[in-house]
């Protein structure tokens, strides 16, 4: 079962900013954990002391939570690593769209 992608506005903004080729790396590798979202993915790691997991992409970060009910993955923050986990909070879902 395939999940459906949402972005929030930040996360946009900041894959934005990215490479042209980092992007096309994230957005590939989004799409493989969206594929199969609980299968073994390498570089995915469940965040310790809230909810949500982690996938790494080079030195990229993409931090995002499952909504099993819904079958949607929101991509909740794009960043570097290091400051990428200080910068994460709650999204509310007004906040979110739908990533093209």
């Amino acid at each position: 079962m395939v999940y459906t992608v949402i972005t929030t506005k930040s996360s946009a903004k900041a894959l934005s900013r990215i490479p042209v080729n980092g992007q096309k790396r994230m957005v590939e590798k989004i799409k493989e954990v969206a594929a199969d979202p609980y299968a073994k993915h390498n570089n995915v790691t469940k965040l310790q002391g809230r909810d949500g997991y982690r996938l790494r992409v080079g030195e990229w970060r993409v931090v995002y939570e499952l909504h099993d009910d819904r079958l949607e993955l929101w991509v909740l923050e794009v960043g570097a690593r290091g400051g990428i986990y200080l910068c994460v909070s709650k999204h509310l879902p007004a906040r979110a769209r739908n990533s093209p």
